[in-house]
Formats: C-alpha cells, sequence, structure tokens
C-alpha cells in the first residue's frame, strides 16, 4: 500500500476508531483488550490494532486487512485476533461489524458451559440478542479459535467464548455495539434476578412471538 492511501478509508477507519473508545468508555474493555472490525467492501475490513491505547486511537492507526489475510497497512501491527474477525465475516456475508471485548460481568459467565446468561428476562434484550452461544475454549490469536468462533457465529449473533470474553455482530456497528453492551446488562440482570424471588423470564408462547417479530 504506498503512503497516500495511508489516507483511504478514513471515515469508516475513524467510525471503528469511535466505537472502539465508546467500548473503553462503558467500562466494556480495557486500554489493552478488545477489538472491532467493519467491513469496507467485499475485498477488504479495518480492525483496530495491536499495543495501542484502545481508548484514544485515531482513524490513521486503524488498519486495513484484506479478506486474504494480506496487511494492506504493513506499517501498523495487526490486532492479535484479526484472524477472528476474517473468518466471522466471511461466514456472515449478511453482517459488517465485529466487536470482540471482556465485559465484567459477561466475561464471568463465558467460565461456565454451557450459557447460564438468561436474554429472556427483558423483552428488548431477547429480540436484539436471541440465544447465546458458547465457545468451547482455544487459545487466543489462534486459527483454532477463529475457525470454532465463525462456525458457532453462522446461527448466533452474540457469542461467549470460553474463559475469554464475547463477541457480537451486526449489520452495522451501532447494532454489533448494542449487542455487546445488551448482553453485558442481561449478565448483570441475571444475577441480580437470581436473588430476586418469583422472578421470571419470558414465558415459551412469549418467546415464541418475539422470535416471529424476528423473522424466525
Amino acid at each position: 500500500m504506498e503512503e497516500r492511501e495511508y489516507l483511504e478509508y478514513i471515515e469508516e477507519r475513524q467510525l471503528v476508531a469511535d466505537y472502539m473508545k465508546r467500548l473503553y468508555d462503558r467500562n466494556l474493555t480495557t486500554a489493552s483488550g478488545g477489538n472491532i472490525s467493519m467491513r469496507i467492501d467485499d475485498e477488504k475490513f479495518c480492525i483496530t490494532p495491536s499495543g495501542l491505547d484502545k481508548g484514544n486511537l485515531s482513524a490513521d492507526v486503524i488498519a486495513i486487512v484484506g479478506f486474504d489475510g494480506t496487511n494492506l497497512t504493513p506499517l501498523l501491527k495487526l490486532s492479535i485476533e484479526t484472524e477472528m474477525h476474517r473468518a466471522i465475516l466471511l461466514a456472515r456475508p449478511d453482517i459488517n461489524a465485529v466487536v470482540h471485548a471482556h465485559p465484567v460481568y459477561a466475561s464471568s459467565f463465558a467460565t461456565a458451559m454451557p450459557c447460564q446468561i438468561n436474554t429472556t428476562l427483558n423483552a428488548e434484550t431477547y429480540y436484539v440478542l436471541g440465544d447465546v452461544a458458547n465457545v468451547p475454549y482455544r487459545l487466543m490469536g489462534t486459527t483454532e479459535l477463529a475457525q470454532i468462533v465463525a462456525e458457532h457465529i453462522k446461527d448466533h449473533n452474540a457469542l461467549l467464548m470460553e474463559n475469554h470474553g464475547a463477541v457480537a455482530v451486526g449489520t452495522e456497528l451501532l447494532t454489533a455495539f448494542d449487542r455487546i453492551e445488551l448482553l453485558e446488562r442481561a449478565a448483570l440482570m441475571t444475577l441480580i434476578t437470581q436473588n430476586i424471588k418469583e422472578s421470571r423470564g419470558l414465558s415459551a408462547e412469549q418467546i415464541a412471538e418475539i422470535k416471529e417479530m424476528r423473522g424466525y
């Protein structure tokens, strides 16, 4: 990639940087943790870099990667989870954004399988998230993790990676961000309602109604 090309896709890269800061400001990740990617077109996507403060990124440090795995911004160090983002975007051509983070409550639930987060405690949460899947543990940054996440994401919009963190996807960054935020709130609600007598989630009939609204 020539020097002038670093100036390309500034709008898309700035959007990714802005949402990464938003993720950090909402305490959904740490300064060194988490990553966000967004599809640019059929040939490439952009992704947050490795080794930089996630709460203070700018467009020029957001990397651009080809769907063949080529780093089109070779002066930028790619995120350790770039292969996972690439695999997700390839597995789900209907989505354009991926958010991976380590929110405290949701990540706590990622230590247990099967998933114990109850997304049916709130109708909006279930409508936006649906059911959350568990992904069995694989070492972070590996091809094995990328492959198993891509397989699970085919029929889910939010995942918990065992002893790791969470992933949410969407047709746009706002949708993916909303899902990771709702996942964290659902985890917190699950913990809180465990101590509320007679607390209950949606009935099977109510869940079916929401699934119908979602087009299932």
